[in-house]
């Protein structure tokens, strides 16, 4: 047909073609393209009653299986009416009045899409599948939400923290579609998890005991107290016994015990659970005791290993509560192939829809103004428009409009062309808008695409998906509300901005910044295809064919060591143009290097359609990734900022699949970060975290609490119930700390007045609604019960955190300490949650090492904007209360006061020789995580001692270098704190050496050593943070610091003397640190500040 009549703008007529020959080329059909012409017969079971009341009205349709869904919605109405079938009702009414309904295996699916090709649909497979020639489909009317609904909806946005059904900054109704695709997910996952695995979360781990906790397992097996009411029995179980078999054991021993301990004679081993003493916390499952976390955790700390014997919970409390939607097929919102949708050799009346790769002309816009309700207060500003399409981080195209002074409305009303044609637009490249100005008259009046540009600061931005998540190509106009940048924002070229990557619109539409752009709009839907036939003639398959001369190339020799420099780089170095060539054109010796993955994606042009569907071969074709190890850094790093491709984050999440769930929970803070990069709500990694909350309850609070997943309407009353506790709770406590504040503005000032105050206000509290226990968030395994309003203080810092203590809610605890947390308001604990995980991170990294260095990464959690909940450790304290405690402020001075405080706490020489072993270890690991995190403002109110003597850091305010000055002076004299009360404790002083001080060498030089062999792994996990708005993390050069510190390039042996350089330098300036720590002290005791003993 002729297509010079298909695209429709305000001011030409012109259509993507090729030249005018082209359309008339020797036909190749394919099956595929045959079957588009089919007519495939369904009948449509209609809404209303037939003649004589038999039933419902029935029509048969031959429907083309090009046709849309929206368009046989339109022909069934059509023929109903034209049928003369209740006029009343179809003349009475729109097709979107009605679903469309079809059933599958004894579910019923809806036909979810109205856009959708007819013969992408599922149903049609299904049909195919078992052979049927009459499809059926049910039409009813759409449903609407019922109030229970509409009230757990509610309940929802309340708990998440924003309304997921406002569409108001949207362009569509991409949220609304994902949440029902997710739904089929969601009942799969359901349908196959055990329901008393679920209720009772075992939290096990499959990784090999480590060496230091098998010296404390005596002949493989250990000794286990297991309570049942009063009673208790003390029995030795093997390591390699699972929960099963140690419940028998306890049933054997005890078979003339049981009405002693309180146990009927109808009942056995199989009706009882194992629950560990004072926590939600049970040993369950086939898995042998060696792997249970509580387990390992008991022999790490020397601890017995208490249990409980109970029932199990009851499953049912689970359950999750009935949907009122219909399930949604996977196949919804899938485009055809392209030989599908392409409108060669198709007449006119066959045309429904356009494959984008018929689409051979320039991308273009059309910017008509800029809209303001309100000028801002400004100096005569001179702005223009910056358009760029983005696909991940790569620039794809860029075009600029004239330059104008700024005012309430600002006329362009012109069109820029960009240098990228619609066919090679990827799925997920984004319209960025942006409005930088220049003061005064510094930009001269240019042309369109003029690059005369002095310094600029970025005011306005938005973005617009080009196209949208049913693979559409967007058309005709938008009006879009702009994000106005911070006034003190700099634009960095190495700065990046999450926000920046958001397709959602400012909803302040009243006072926001408006963009109207004008899009090419044509006379059907432009779709870009799922695939390509690469049978055809035309194909490009037989370059990259795997079996093509050039798949067979090998290497040249003397480029190998090019090659193997450029993959072994890490992940901040950048690629030059000639890398990137060279990686492209030997991609396929790459794709047999897993490790070479993100270099050679990042050198694919995401702009060329050719060059994607050539990786998307490769990717496909190749099995080096999936048959390779786990690399979490690896696969992690697919998944930040960089790769929008669906189809390499879909493989990066597939990697992911094999990680334990301990391990999921340990990488959540990046993950639930990557989220944010994805440019569709619908993801594999989206996909992947829902599966793992529902399959595992664990993961559940802080999924929600991240509230960047699309959660499912009706998830479980269970879980709702839980957040609902830890959102009262927070939000009555916010609400105190800001009542607090106010009272007492001084920064140091906390009088006993305010405490009282204090006091007051949370006995009026608990006596007035709030939640009898509740889950402490950073550890759900602990529930805390009521306040112990005598034990409650406010702290004495500028925020004026409260420190609270709780009673222990579950009865079965041994433990007579409280809970304690600090409850913070206007801190931003992120970047404390982030420096804690990576601590975590670094011990799991040194225990495949078999190193045991004693850190203790303390409970912390962001639980909303700048608020927040810490761990009170107990029985420790800070090093600044302990010098105080004993001569005042001078106690900075003296070296021997810590050794003494410490062996002061130890009852036996034993225990005091236990506790300088448990220092050495501990300050060691903390002193080479300091360093390589570059943690600053080290002073003796944030390093804390317990009384067994483990050394930790707290206050993670500056990091990975950005360290304090005065005056342009850093504060931070030397690398990390080792200062000569820390040396005395290990038996040394000066230069002198000590078998301890040897030892402390050692162990720091072998932690060091071990995390230089995870670089990569410590760089991406920064690196995918870098969005987050965190103050110390804001750039690429920020993360260069771990490159320095790791001495990244350099030899094993050069590692190993720069870090005994370091300890030196620490030795030689330890002085400088205890005036530091002096005037610390001075100014705390003058200032009143009353000292933590967390």
């Amino acid at each position: 047909m002729d297509r010079q009549q298909i695209q429709v703008s305000d001011e030409e007529s012109q259509v993507p073609r090729e030249e005018s020959r082209r359309r008339r080329r020797k036909k190749a059909i394919t099956s595929s393209c045959s079957n588009s012409m089919d007519q495939i017969t369904v009948e449509f079971v209609l809404p209303t009653a037939a003649r004589g009341g038999s039933g419902s009205d029935t029509l048969q349709l031959d429907v083309a299986g090009n046709w849309t869904v929206e368009q046989v919605k339109a022909q069934v109405w059509m023929k109903a009416v034209t049928s003369n079938l209740c006029p009343d009702f179809y003349q009475r009414f729109s097709p979107d009045h009605c679903i469309l309904l079809y059933q599958k295996k004894g579910n019923v699916c809806e036909i979810y899409d109205k856009h959708q090709v007819f013969q992408t649909l599922d149903c049609i497979r299904y049909w195919r599948a078992l052979k049927k020639d009459v499809g059926r489909i049910q039409l009813v009317p759409r449903p609407q939400p019922s109030q229970e609904s509409v009230e757990y909806q509610r309940y929802l946005n309340y708990l998440i923290g924003y309304d997921v059904t406002d569409v108001s900054n949207v362009h569509d109704d991409e949220l609304e579609f994902t949440r029902r695709k997710l739904l089929t997910p969601r009942r799969i996952e359901l349908s196959e998890r055990d329901p008393k695995l679920y209720s009772m979360d075992p939290w096990v781990t499959c990784k090999p005991l480590p060496e230091h906790l098998l010296s404390k397992i005596n002949n493989g097996h250990i000794l286990v107290v297991i309570h049942i009411g009063t009673a208790s029995q003390t029995i030795k179980v093997s390591i390699d016994d699972t929960p099963t078999l140690v419940l028998v054991s306890f049933f054997a021993k005890t078979s003339n015990k049981r009405a002693l301990l309180g146990i009927p004679d109808n009942v056995c081993e199989t009706d009882f659970v194992l629950r560990v003493c004072g926590r939600e916390e049970y040993l369950y499952g086939e898995k042998p005791l060696e792997n249970f976390n509580w387990i390992r955790q008991c022999l790490k700390n020397g601890e017995e290993i208490h249990l409980v014997l109970e029932m199990p919970p009851d499953p049912d409390l689970d359950l999750v509560q009935k949907e009122d939607w219909a399930q949604v097929d996977d196949c919804t919102g899938v485009a055809g192939t392209h030989e599908q949708l392409t409108i060669d050799e198709k007449d006119h009346e066959r045309v429904f829809t356009i494959s984008m790769w018929d689409c051979n002309r320039k991308f273009r816009v059309k910017v008509l103004g800029i809209d303001i309700p309100s000028l801002p207060k400004v100096p005569e500003f001179i702005v223009y428009i910056e358009a760029s399409i983005f696909h991940g981080q790569q620039l794809l195209a860029q075009e600029r409009t004239t330059s104008k002074t700024f005012s309430e409305e600002v006329l362009w009303n012109c069109w820029l062309e960009f240098n990228i044609k619609i066919k090679d637009l990827p799925k997920g490249a984004r319209l960025n808008l942006q409005i930088p100005n220049s003061k005064g008259s510094s930009y001269q009046e240019s042309t369109a695409g003029s690059s005369r540009k002095t310094k600029s600061r970025l005011l306005y931005y938005v973005n617009l998906l080009l196209i949208d998540h049913r693979s559409l190509l967007r058309q005709g106009e938008f009006i879009l509300h702009m994000w106005k940048m911070p006034e003190k924002s700099e634009e960095s070229s190495s700065s990046i901005n999450a926000d920046k990557l958001t397709s959602a619109t400012n909803p302040d539409k009243a006072s926001s910044m408006a963009i109207a752009i004008l899009l090419d709009k044509y006379c059907y839907p432009v779709v870009l295809p799922k695939s390509r036939d690469v049978g055809r003639d035309w194909a490009v398959g037989g370059e990259d064919a795997e079996g093509g001369e050039r798949g067979q190339r090998e290497m040249p020799n003397h480029l190998k060591k090019q090659f193997e420099a450029i993959v072994g780089t890490d992940p901040l170095h950048p690629l030059s143009p000639e890398d990137k060539e060279l990686l492209w054109h030997f991609r396929h010796e790459c794709m047999r290097v897993p490790r070479a993955y993100p270099k050679l994606l990042g050198s694919v042009r995401w702009g060329k359609q050719e060059d994607v569907l050539a990786t998307h071969r490769l990717l496909e074709r190749s099995s080096a990734w999936d048959t390779s190890g786990l690399d979490v850094g690896l696969a992690m790093q697919l998944l930040d900022c960089h790769y929008s491709d669906a189809q390499v984050r879909s493989m990066a999440v597939r990697k992911l699949e094999t990680l334990e769930d301990d391990d999921v929970l340990r990488y959540l803070l990046q993950l639930v970060q990557a989220v944010k990069f994805e440019p569709y709500h619908d993801s594999a990694l989206v996909r992947f975290l829902l599966k793992r909350a529902l399959r595992v309850s664990r993961h559940v609070s802080v999924c929600f609490m991240s509230s960047q997943l699309c959660v499912c309407v009706c998830y479980t009353r269970t879980i709702t119930a839980v957040k609902k506790c830890q959102v009262d709770m927070t939000e009555a406590l916010q609400k105190v700390t800001r009542e607090i504040k106010t009272m007492s503005a001084d920064k140091y000032d906390v009088t006993p007045q305010v405490v009282f105050q204090l006091r007051q206000k949370l006995e009026n509290l608990q006596s007035s609604g709030l939640p009898e226990s509740f889950r402490v968030p950073y550890d759900p395994g602990l529930r805390a019960g009521a306040l112990l309003i005598e034990q409650c203080k406010v702290m004495a810092s500028k925020k004026k955190p409260l420190w609270l203590q709780f009673k222990r809610a579950d009865s079965t605890t041994l433990s007579k300490d409280p809970i304690g947390i600090i409850f913070k308001d206007g801190d931003d604990l992120r970047q404390d949650m982030l420096i804690l995980q990576i601590l975590l991170i670094m011990e799991s990294i040194w225990e495949t090492e078999s190193l045991d260095l004693c850190l203790l990464p303390y409970g912390c959690i962001s639980t909303g904007n700048k608020i927040g909940m810490i761990e009170i450790v107990k029985d420790a304290t800070t090093i600044a209360n302990i010098q105080q405690s004993v001569v005042g402020s001078t106690g900075a001075f003296k070296d021997e006061i810590l050794y003494q405080w410490l062996r002061d706490k130890c009852v036996s020489e034993d225990k005091f020789q236990q506790a300088v072993e448990r220092f050495l270890y501990s300050c060691g690991g903390y002193c080479v995580a300091t360093y390589v995190l570059g943690i600053g403002d080290r002073h003796n109110d944030n390093i804390m001692i317990t009384e067994s003597g483990n050394l930790f850091h707290i206050d993670f305010g500056h990091i990975l270098g950005n360290y304090k000055s005065f005056m342009g002076i850093s504060k931070e004299w030397v690398p990390f704190v080792l200062t000569p009360d820390f040396l005395y404790v290990m038996g040394t002083s000066g230069k002198k050496s000590s078998p301890h001080f040897q030892k402390f060498q050692d162990v720091c030089v072998k932690a060091y050593l071990a995390l230089r062999h995870h670089t990569n792994l410590l760089i991406i996990l920064f690196s995918m943070m870098l969005m987050t708005g965190m103050p110390q993390l804001t750039s690429k050069e920020d993360i260069e610091y771990i490159r320095e510190a790791l001495t990244v390039g350099r030899s094993e042996d050069e590692a190993q003397r720069h870090l005994l350089d370091q300890i030196e330098i620490c030795r030689e300036k330890g002085w400088m640190v205890q005036i530091n720590w002096f005037v610390h002290l001075v100014l705390g005791i003058k200032q009143g500040v009353e000292k933590r003993s967390t």
